[in-house]
């Protein structure tokens, strides 16, 4: 079970939601911060809740280098959503490329999703997809996220999510 830490924040409790080992976690089941059923954990701060899918997460690590200060999977709970501005903590989880990473403000604000659906292919293969997207996997379950990378080689273990294993994540930093 999770802890209550400071700031009214959710402690991951483990290794596998801090981000740093890809293992599943996460909460178990139910509804997430941020709107999303399964694994997602929320992190609530006064002015923003951040929640995170270890199941989705490839750790392309913007979120730890664009702002430390609230990103640190050396420290539990790794997400201290009261470290900075609700504003700045938003623009760096919009950088997530997978949708891992997601947010609610204090007033229910949340990410907008990109009009029209946007599809970029990396130079490595992977496709970048942002819009207002219902993602279907391999087991049948529907995925709803502003954000997805998914597969262009068709080797992932986790269609339709690219999960490095293929040629198109195999060179992805």
């Amino acid at each position: 079970m999770a802890a209550v830490g400071r700031a009214g924040t959710r402690d991951a409790g483990d290794s596998g939601d801090a981000g740093s080992t890809g293992d599943a976690g996460g909460s178990g089941g139910g509804k997430a911060a941020g709107g999303r059923a399964g694994g997602a954990r929320a992190y609530r701060g006064d002015g923003i809740t951040v929640s995170f899918d270890a199941r989705v997460c490839r750790h392309a690590a913007e979120c730890v280098h664009g702002l430390p200060a609230v990103f640190d999977t050396a420290r539990r709970p790794w997400i201290m959503p009261d470290a900075a501005e609700p504003g700045v903590i938003a623009e760096v989880v919009r950088r997530c490329p997978t949708g891992a990473l997601a947010y609610r403000l204090a007033d229910g604000g949340r990410e907008a999703p990109d009009r029209p659906t946007t599809v970029r292919r990396t130079a490595d293969g992977r496709l970048l997809v942002r819009g207002e997207l219902r993602v279907t996997d391999a087991s049948g379950e529907v995925r709803e996220s502003p954000r997805a990378m998914l597969c262009g080689c068709g080797r992932s273990a986790e269609p339709p999510y690219c999960d490095r294993s293929g040629e198109c994540g195999a060179q992805a930093g």
